[in-house]
């Protein structure tokens, strides 16, 4: 069974291409910390145009979480700014890029509104 955060990251990079984004540029990494192992995400952006892996690299922005928060981020149960501003997540580097990428992420499955769920086939 593949989680929520694998799902997520696996979507975008079949996808290939998403228009939320289209006025974003950067690196984002993803550092979920277990313990004494962090599993590493990280999304290269350019106009909309996605790259998704695994690699542990340098980044224009660093989000740390722990892995079954962030799986709550990827499956809409919980809101990514909302644990930011918790302090139950930490960013370092270009902020901005945290807010923008946010809208890609999935509503909560009983929220109503224009925010699609990441369930959906996009074409």
């Amino acid at each position: 069974m593949v989680d929520a955060t694998t799902r997520f990251f696996e979507d975008l990079d079949r996808r290939g291409y998403e228009p939320l984004l289209a006025k974003a540029s950067g690196t984002l990494r993803i550092d979920l910390h277990e313990g004494a192992q962090t599993r590493h995400w990280l999304l290269a952006i350019d106009h909309g145009r996605l790259e998704v892996s695994q690699e542990d690299q340098e980044a224009d922005t660093v989000i740390g979480a722990s892995p079954a928060l962030f799986e709550d981020i990827a499956s809409g149960r919980e809101h990514g700014l909302a644990a930011l501003l918790r302090g139950d997540m930490t960013v370092s580097g270009d902020a901005r890029l945290v807010v923008q990428v946010e809208r890609i992420f999935p509503g909560s499955p009983d929220a109503r509104g224009p925010r699609r769920r990441f369930t959906q086939e996009v074409h």
